[in-house]
């Protein structure tokens, strides 16, 4: 019999906020956190919108000396760690080193890193330009090592990369790993910060990304009729899970308990989905399947929902899993209408967002959809959060190459 595994502590760092009160406060406020691009200047660009994390001082968490070590989306993960083991009460209480692990990924790494250190290089050359700390900066698995250091984790630690859902994957397996006993205690989700000229000129080339400039927090609008492409957002959502003996055992609060995962691919395209929702479907099936569950049970979704093209796709996909149960009883929603697209960190936030619905017994909204595509004909919660305590929640993420993850959390009454 496998080990029960709950969440014990969330980390968020978001374009909503900094810590998970603060996020789930605008969340259920059905607020945006998209505005103009300050980071750079990006009026040359089809988009000059997206979702950045803003206010964060990262030596509230460390020195200026780590700092110069990592890139952005690295110190989104050390700090994000920091307050998720806060929560899990584990910062003045840790476990043996060597049974917590840290399982951290992220879709593109460095890519700001990456950037500024080509412009040196080409201005003072390869002896003053480059510098020793580039590549430990800029490499996806140096979130993950660095949160160990810090932490002093020496349980299993690695890197999952799999676009949008990276973070997805990466608490799956860390809860498999869990349960497989290689550790008591796992940090997993994802990071990403790729706010950047190339990150918005590569997505604009692709033609991904809303050009909704005039209207910055009506630009995510997933399911609508006149939806036109999903807002790039960066941040980190990080979750502490834990053995829920241990966690019983130390009187922990806990958040949920992860009940279900599964992965797969949809081997189609490098950026599509498959036509028909198949893999997807496939998906989130096994996912009910690992967690020993009927459609029936699951009350609410929180959906990969881009802002695209395919969410009439998942539409259909959720259709043809929960049969009538789709259109009586089950919500879905996007999120992603208020805090954008976080690419490899989406599923960490998602899950995290899934977690505080059970707890609170309230589903966040899909904001901004005033006129829905008639080929998105779910409950989607539109525009308001809503008070209803579900039993089981549902997170879905999908990633270009047409990676699949399905989690699936259940609420924990203490």
């Amino acid at each position: 019999m496998r080990r029960r595994v709950v969440v014990t502590g969330l980390g968020l760092l978001t374009p909503m906020g900094n810590g998970t009160e603060a996020n789930w406060r605008r969340i259920l406020a059905g607020e945006s956190g998209i505005g103009a691009i300050t980071r750079f200047d990006a009026s040359q660009f089809p988009t000059n919108i997206a979702g950045e994390v803003r206010g964060f001082d990262p030596t509230e968490y460390f020195s200026k000396k780590y700092v110069r070590q990592m890139d952005l989306f690295i110190q989104y993960a050390v700090a994000a760690s920091y307050q998720a083991m806060r929560e899990a009460g584990l910062d003045q209480d840790p476990p043996e080193p060597e049974r917590i692990g840290v399982y951290v990924g992220a879709g593109l790494g460095g890519i700001s890193t990456i950037e500024r250190t080509y412009d040196t290089l080409l201005a003072k050359g390869p002896r003053r330009g480059v510098s020793p700390y580039f590549v430990p900066a800029i490499i996806v698995n140096l979130a993950a090592g660095q949160i160990s250091i810090f932490h002093n984790c020496r349980g299993p630690n690695f890197s999952h990369l799999s676009a949008c859902s990276t973070g997805a994957h990466s608490i799956g397996e860390a809860m498999y790993a869990i349960h497989r006993g290689t550790a008591d205690v796992m940090i997993a989700g994802g990071t990403e910060s790729t706010v950047t000229p190339l990150g918005i000129g590569g997505f604009n080339a692709a033609r991904a990304l809303s050009t909704r400039n005039e209207d910055p927090t009506g630009a995510s609008r997933p399911f609508s009729r006149d939806r036109d492409g999903f807002v790039l957002s960066e941040g980190c959502g990080l979750m502490v899970l834990e053995a829920y003996d241990r966690a019983k055992a130390r009187g922990a609060s806990i958040y949920g308990e992860l009940v279900g995962y599964a992965a797969n691919s949809d081997a189609f395209h490098i950026t599509a989905p498959s036509p028909d929702g198949e893999g997807a479907q496939r998906c989130m099936r096994l996912a009910l399947e690992d967690a020993g569950l009927a459609p029936e049970d699951i009350g609410y979704i929180n959906a990969h929902g881009t802002s695209t093209a395919a969410d009439a796709i998942e539409t259909h996909a959720i259709r043809e899993v929960f049969g009538p149960h789709a259109h009586k009883g089950l919500a879905v929603s996007s999120t992603k209408s208020m805090h954008g697209h976080l690419l490899g960190a989406a599923g960490g936030l998602e899950g995290a967002i899934c977690c505080l619905a059970l707890r609170d017994g309230v589903l966040p909204p899909t904001i901004n959809l005033h006129d829905p595509d008639p080929k998105c004909d779910l409950d989607y919660v539109p525009l308001e959060a809503r008070r209803h305590p579900v039993e089981y929640a549902m997170s879905n993420s999908f990633g270009f190459g047409g990676t699949n993850a399905t989690l699936i959390f259940r609420r924990v009454d203490e």
